[in-house]
């Protein structure tokens, strides 16, 4: 092959390699130009955002287990600092300790209330809710314009909820390709709405944060939420 042919090849793969290497910082800078497409391909929480995340949902793992052992099924999500629990507890009394419990661990800011009053979910439809985890997962990856890689997706008892930071046209893509992905019976929203020019100018510092839903403050007690939450944004299967 000639070499002014090889030439374009290697620019591909290079950008290609680039891309792939891609993490929460900063834009991809092109010919001398920031590729703003590239704001899709990173996780939008900052680097201390994503540790204390982790150790919320540690934590949360540990402390549920520690009050409630095999009697209940409580699974918490962490995104910047909001804690979404969802699972089984025998009794509403069991149901709002888990919810104190989760406000009082470190760098929690909000808890969303999403724990059931009831038996425990079988093993079979905990299956098929990571199936349909993995499915979704896959719709969001492979959509553009939608930042899957800082969108959190639970799945429970084929109800699927989205957390993330977004911008409002980016959640209402999103929560619409998930609705129709199979198995999923409703879509809950909990996204955090950024807007577009603060992830263009400024990458590298937490863009200004407008929540969209309400949910309960981890100052005051928590209840279930109502049938028609409108600050959940429960989304229909179409």
């Amino acid at each position: 092959m000639p070499l002014s042919a090889t030439r374009p090849l290697a620019r591909c793969l290079l950008t290609l390699a680039c891309l792939s290497t891609l993490s929460g910082c900063g834009l991809l800078v092109v010919g001398g130009t920031a590729a703003t497409t590239a704001v899709v391909a990173t996780d939008r929480r900052t680097a201390g955002e994503q540790v204390d995340d982790q150790t919320i949902e540690l934590r949360t793992s540990s402390e549920m287990n520690k009050a409630f052992g095999d009697k209940a099924r409580i699974v918490g999500t962490a995104y910047a600092g909001r804690l979404l629990l969802v699972g089984d507890v025998p009794t509403d009394a069991d149901r709002k300790q888990a919810v104190t419990i989760a406000q009082g661990i470190t760098k929690v800011r909000t808890v969303d209330d999403y724990i059931r009053v009831g038996d425990l979910t079988p093993l079979s439809v905990r299956t098929n809710d990571t199936w349909i985890t993995s499915k979704v997962k896959t719709e969001l990856m492979t959509t553009e314009n939608v930042p899957f890689r800082t969108i959190k997706v639970t799945t429970e008892r084929g109800i699927v909820y989205l957390m993330g930071k977004v911008t409002a046209t980016e959640g209402e893509l999103a929560a619409k390709v998930v609705s129709g992905v199979s198995g999923v019976n409703k879509v809950v929203k909990l996204f955090q709405i950024v807007s577009r020019e603060s992830l263009i100018t400024d990458p590298g510092k937490p863009a200004p944060v407008t929540d969209s839903s309400a949910s309960s403050s981890a100052d005051a007690p928590a209840s279930p939420p109502p049938a028609n939450d409108a600050g959940a944004q429960p989304m229909p299967v179409q």
